[in-house]
């Protein structure tokens, strides 16, 4: 997986990212954003224009949000609350939306955005 969201996200979705994104891989969940690790191209592009430093490469992601790479993973191949089957790479947010629920790792998650 090329970039991961993290901790600094949850409840702040600034949204400067999707903005930027050249292929329109990260998606909205209720509390947080995604990136769609078959849809990104590694380009970095969303890493400078968060302003909460939320998104890095995963394996440059802080020791304590390293559950934050699986849990990116999670939210595309899991089947979240909700919804009848796992998202999977179903072409760019735009055409999906906002998705509205996250993994139940980030729901019970008590925050840490600013």
């Amino acid at each position: 997986m090329p970039y991961v969201i993290a901790q600094p996200c949850i409840d702040v979705m600034d949204k400067s990212c999707i903005e930027e994104c050249p292929v329109d891989c990260i998606y909205e969940g209720s509390r947080k954003l995604y990136i769609n690790a078959k849809e990104c191209i590694d380009c970095g592009a969303c890493e400078p224009v968060c302003p909460v430093e939320a998104i890095s490469q995963d394996r440059r992601v802080p020791d304590d949000q390293e559950e934050f790479v699986l849990d990116n993973q999670r939210f595309f191949t899991e089947t979240l609350p909700g919804r009848d089957a796992p998202l999977g790479a179903p072409g760019g947010s735009h055409s999906t939306g906002v998705i509205g629920v996250d993994t139940p790792f980030v729901t019970a998650h008590d925050g840490g955005g600013q």
